[in-house]
């Protein structure tokens, strides 16, 4: 179907521009309906936080060329139970793990490559898979795609008023070019993300604090479209005052840092605050997504701001980042750099060094501090060989744990717990039924890619009327 024979009024209409949308209108569309999709964000910055993703989680009995070993269903969701700490809703769960087996065939058959774990340069990985040329190229194939198969995509088109329910189509009031059009489709299907770029919503869960925060993907997420569910009647699932936050260099942009801009080298160092003292054990957490933790624990410093200290030896035991640490010869001159007081910081590295045993000659990993409070349980070293270098960090939000509750099928349901039989969600609108807190790497793109799938099948068969009532 070529782009001038989609009807005003499609079959289909789906709300988003990420991966989610992409796939749930692929999906629409090989079923025969004839879909359009609407993106708030302009063309160069289409695909929301996919574009800053680099790989995602599928299980699989056996090896692969694009993943090694085997990661099973059950292993799978122990790991997604772990994380959640038990805030998922297993069917829906189970249902995204067990899709996540086909993916990455569906990814190939729809222009989107992959990278061999044998000639790239991530790291050994049997969770996940990566894509070669990270998220962008990822988005950029699925939407050469869309269009190949004559999805009818509008940029710069935010949905500001909806109606649906009953027997009726749904309808949607779109706003492009400074002027509103009336969108009239047989199903819906949303997928905008949760709210994380609407600062004054996360000053309603957060406070103040959330004047401080980072936002690591698009400035286009801003929970317009769920709010206007939540006004509808649609149930919500999840906690708007948590989020999935990381350490991030405090320097990089308000919006859109994406996944460079992430401190990786804080078990290498000693973090401080604004007044120049540790907060917590910088070698607590063992995992690769240590990062991952140190968000929330700096959005609950004064100020929303901490410091990442390192000696010569630290820096060159970490990794590399997008933006140059400060750096100076001495910890007096380090600590004016910082705008932080020199007697205070230089005690505060004293006492960290009189704490580690001379002459421990374990592995790295297990030399630990005594007497310290807060103490380093693993990789204490101490900050002794100039020069020095440090990192200002503030907390990136990656997403909010909170948005719209869904059947299996996908539809929405409402707060009298009945599904709408033709509006559809997925992606992170709707994320909290199976992540209601925590996060698993690879997980986004995967849960987007199952449900969008899902949702956009379940909505072309209602709206081809192949489902009956």
């Amino acid at each position: 179907m070529s782009e001038s024979a989609i009807p005003q009024n499609p079959d289909v209409l789906v709300v988003g521009g990420g991966s989610a949308a992409l796939c749930a209108a692929i999906a629409a569309r090989r079923r025969g309906a004839s879909v359009r999709m609407v993106e708030a964000a302009p063309v160069g910055l289409r695909g929301g936080n996919t574009r800053h993703a680099r790989n995602f989680r599928l299980m699989h009995d056996g090896p692969r060329w694009y993943v090694p070993d085997t990661y099973g269903e059950d292993a799978f969701f122990r790991d997604l139970v772990r994380v959640t700490s038990g805030a998922t809703d297993e069917k829906l769960a189970r249902t995204m793990i067990r899709g996540s087996a086909t993916i990455a065939e569906w990814f190939g058959e729809n222009g989107v490559r992959l990278q061999d774990p044998s000639k790239g340069a991530m790291a050994y990985s049997r969770r996940t898979a990566f894509f070669l040329g990270g998220g962008k190229a990822m988005i950029n194939a699925l939407y050469a795609t869309a269009l190949k198969l004559g999805v009818d995509i509008r940029y710069d088109s935010e949905v500001v008023a909806l109606a649906f329910g009953g027997n009726g189509n749904c309808e949607a009031d779109i706003v492009h070019g400074g002027r509103i059009a009336r969108v009239a489709a047989k199903a819906l299907v949303l997928c905008t993300g949760g709210h994380q770029a609407n600062l004054d919503w996360l000053r309603q869960s957060f406070g103040a604090a959330a004047d401080n925060f980072m936002i690591r993907g698009t400035p286009f997420i801003t929970g317009s479209v769920l709010r206007l569910l939540l006004d509808a009647g649609a149930k919500p699932v999840g906690d708007p005052a948590h989020a999935h936050m990381v350490a991030v260099d405090a320097r990089g942009p308000k919006f859109d840092g994406g996944i460079v801009t992430r401190i990786t080298a804080i078990p290498h160092g000693i973090v401080v605050d604004r007044d120049g003292k540790r907060f917590h054990d910088e070698g607590e957490d063992a995992r690769k997504t240590h990062f991952a933790r140190w968000g929330a624990r700096i959005a609950r410093c004064p100020g929303q701001i901490a410091h990442l200290i390192l000696d010569a030896q630290g820096f060159g035991r970490a990794l590399p980042a997008a933006l140059p640490p400060f750096r100076a010869d001495a910890i007096p001159q380090l600590a004016a750099a910082l705008e932080l007081d020199p007697v205070v910081l230089e005690t505060t590295i004293g006492e960290f060094n009189a704490a580690i045993i001379e002459g421990n000659d374990a592995p790295l990993i297990d030399r630990c501090t005594a007497g310290l409070v807060p103490p380093k349980s693993h990789a204490a070293v101490a900050l002794k060989t100039p020069p020095f270098f440090a990192y200002p960090m503030r907390p990136g939000v990656t997403f909010t744990h909170f948005g719209v509750v869904v059947d299996e099928q996908m539809r929405l349901v409402t707060n009298d717990a009945a599904p709408l039989r033709n509006v559809f969600a997925a992606g992170m609108i709707m994320a909290a039924n199976v992540l209601g807190e925590g996060y698993l790497a690879g997980l986004g793109v995967t849960l987007s890619t199952v449900f969008g799938r899902l949702a956009g099948e379940q909505a072309a068969r209602q709206a081809l009327d192949e489902i009956k009532l």
